[in-house]
């Protein structure tokens, strides 16, 4: 009996294990020279006033607030508001502001910019000694360029069991 028990266990027990193993390697290089650019943002029209205790004109309409006008070239026309104390001895306050906007250029020739108020410029990229290389060992050279470029290398060795 103890001789079936033996030969039991043992044909309950697997005679080979298994693994299923999955092994990659890459490399890569990325070499990037970058295109001039300008990125611009455009500054609006705006006109405020406020004030209490005060006598308002144009300069020709009593009791005037201003305001802006029809645009030219994104440019509003202005009225400009004059403000004196209404009663001699009392409390007053008055304040007005006016920002012109940017004018929009009517003719510009191609890698020309209107002349906004918020530019942001950048020259083009110099690739000049930019390079990058692997190797047959996946060894890899990656060599800087000049203003406005970049290279970058990667190595990558992944290891999977099942």
């Amino acid at each position: 009996m103890l001789k079936y028990l033996s030969l039991l266990i043992l044909l309950l027990f697997p005679t080979s294990l298994r693994a299923n193993i999955y092994h990659s390697i890459s490399s890569s290089v990325q070499l990037d020279v970058h295109a001039a650019g300008t990125n611009a943002d455009r500054i609006g029209n705006s006109y405020s006033i406020a004030g209490t205790g005060v006598n308002t004109t144009d300069g020709t309409t009593a009791g005037s607030v201003g305001g802006l006008g029809a645009a030219t070239n994104g440019v509003n026309a202005y009225t400009a508001i004059t403000g004196s104390q209404l009663t001699a001895g009392d409390a007053f306050s008055f304040s007005s502001s006016y920002t012109a906007g940017d004018t929009v250029a009517t003719s510009l020739t191609v890698g020309e910019v209107s002349p906004f108020g918020d530019l942001t410029s950048t020259t083009a990229g110099v690739a000049s000694s930019l390079a990058g290389t692997i190797d047959t060992k996946n060894d890899l050279t990656i060599v800087a360029g000049g203003a406005g470029t970049s290279v970058t290398g990667q190595f990558v060795v992944g290891l999977t069991l099942d």
